[in-house]
């Protein structure tokens, strides 16, 4: 399983500690040949550093996100951290965590995986052969390069699926967001509500205009709603089946639906499309929908003397 598949498989609760290691088949032989390894590592990765960001430096991104000398300073400083904690390899809870962090930063900063990901292989290249000077037999160096390999992956995996579980998250909000933007019952008058609809819509739309509606009612006790229809381009079948839904469902709460802003070519299409629109209260102009509400509604407005 690759760090995309992990990524990609649907919000659930995270692995423990002892899950991860089961899953990535990192047994305690592999930790301990991480940690051997890291013997030799560890007191070179100040050249780790330095080597690391030659490459960064002839990344686009080294200037978006390290032309700063003090963020960069920091930086470099918890990278020094992370891969003693790697060699450390103390594979806990708390280790998991601190991967999951890293995960969120670089979301929250808006580092590209692709750019992680390819430094994760930089840095491998780096660690098993630029700082690896000697110390092990051949086939003891072959062993311990396959558990490096393993728990980078499993890292690898944290950050990508924290990092997706982020941006995903992100999205839905900015979603609920434009839902709430695009379907912004209001209430108007006691007793009624309006919703002017602008642009295209589709069945999903439809069903967020419905249940926006319903719950505004639901809410507001209303006897009357306006769906103002004079910002939405295009009427055919399928958009004058969605409003007559929605008036129906709105009937069945015992609210009143009136449809205004009916233009002539609206009005047109309508009727050569054959749609049957029943006994659907509309109105040509937003004006009389609002002189039918507040009659329906008992109110009279009167011209101030």
């Amino acid at each position: 399983m690759s760090p995309l598949d992990l990524a990609a498989r649907p919000a659930e609760k995270p692995l423990t500690a002892a899950q991860m290691l089961k899953l990535y088949q990192l047994e305690t032989a592999d930790l301990e040949n991480i940690q051997s390894f890291g013997e030799s590592v560890v007191p070179r990765l100040d050249d780790y550093v330095t080597r690391f960001y030659d490459w960064m430096e002839t990344q686009p991104e080294f200037e978006q996100f390290f032309s700063d000398t003090e963020k960069l300073d920091r930086v470099q400083r918890q990278q020094l951290v992370y891969w003693q904690e790697f060699f450390a390899a103390k594979v806990d809870e708390e280790y998991l965590d601190k991967r999951r962090v890293v995960g969120e930063a670089h979301a929250r900063i808006g580092l590209p995986l692709q750019v992680y990901l390819a430094a994760m292989n930089v840095s491998m290249k780096l660690i098993t052969g630029n700082l690896y000077k000697s110390g092990l037999s051949p086939d003891q160096y072959a062993t311990s390069i396959h558990s490096v390999s393993k728990l980078m992956h499993m890292d690898c995996a944290i950050v990508v699926q924290t990092f997706s579980a982020r941006v995903n998250r992100i999205m839905a909000e900015q979603n609920d967001a434009l839902m709430e933007m695009s379907t912004p019952v209001t209430s108007i008058w006691d007793g009624i509500l309006l919703l002017p609809i602008v642009g295209i819509i589709d069945s999903s739309r439809g069903q967020d205009i419905m249940n926006a509606m319903l719950a505004k009612i639901s809410k507001t006790r209303a006897r009357v709603a306006i769906l103002d229809i004079s910002g939405v381009a295009v009427v055919d079948t399928a958009v004058a089946n969605h409003l007559i839904k929605i008036t129906k469902a709105t009937r069945l709460m015992g609210c009143e639906t009136t449809i205004s802003g009916i233009s002539p070519a609206i009005a047109q299409t309508i009727v050569e499309l054959g749609i049957d629109v029943g006994d659907i209260q509309t109105t040509a102009t937003l004006r009389d929908a609002l002189v039918y509400a507040f009659r329906a509604t008992g109110v009279e407005i009167r011209q101030a003397p």
